[in-house]
């Protein structure tokens, strides 16, 4: 078990040019505030540009469509970092999330951008909450066949991937309380949730550096100290 969360400006980590891919998400959103107030070079790839004009310190946002090699090379060429945050929308039959994962990757391989953090879900393998965790798998199996499917791609590609499965995802504040276990199906106790701030910082601090790569990582907040 360890915890992440960097603070701005860190001498050790240089700043560096990321790309994120799912920007305007509640998430997405997140990221590249995060990664603007840590003095990184911030490219926001998105279907819907318009709704990022008040995001402030941005070097460039992307137009595009995420399952278009030619419009993914455009956001990843250059990148230090991928950070991909997709998600469908629906509870139907989708394969959006693998379909922009295989565009990233042809398009990471043809750049030669080599760090990619990609967001995944606990319950994918998780059993924790039972009761909850097992009624949102039934009730998502079919998005959740595609983040299964996404997963496969990303573990079987050459480049130096990182996925991150949270729990619960809250609205709540920044806590800088993360804790991080990698292998296994489950964190061995709750709490389940995390906040989308400190997700976010998380994923940030996952593209600084190398940290958990090629490594399947369960997230969530950790207890504060009494």
């Amino acid at each position: 078990m360890s915890l992440l969360n960097a603070e701005p400006s860190d001498p050790q980590k240089p700043n560096r040019n990321i790309a994120v891919i799912g920007s305007t998400g509640r998430t997405g959103r997140l990221v590249l505030d995060e990664g603007v107030r840590r003095g990184h070079s911030m490219t926001a790839f998105t279907r819907r540009p318009d709704t990022l004009a008040g995001v402030r310190g941005l070097k460039s946002v992307v137009h595009g469509d995420g399952r278009s090699l030619e419009d993914m090379g455009r956001a990843v060429r250059g990148q230090d970092a991928v950070i991909s945050i997709v998600v469908s929308e629906g509870r139907g039959p989708t394969t959006v999330m693998s379909d922009v994962t295989r565009a990233e990757l042809d398009a990471m391989r043809e750049a030669g951008v080599r760090r990619l953090v990609s967001v995944s879900v606990s319950a994918i393998e998780g059993r924790r909450p039972w009761i909850l965790i097992n009624l949102v798998r039934w009730i998502l199996r079919k998005p959740y066949a595609d983040f299964a499917r996404m997963e496969r791609l990303i573990t079987s590609s050459p480049v130096d991937w990182t996925i991150v499965r949270p729990p619960y995802l809250s609205n709540g504040s920044k806590t800088g309380r993360v804790r991080t276990q990698v292998g296994g199906k489950d964190l061995p106790r709750g709490p389940y949730h995390i906040s989308r701030a400190d997700l976010a910082a998380t994923l940030v601090d996952l593209a600084e550096d190398s940290q958990h790569v090629r490594e399947v990582l369960l997230v969530s907040e950790q207890k504060a100290a009494r």
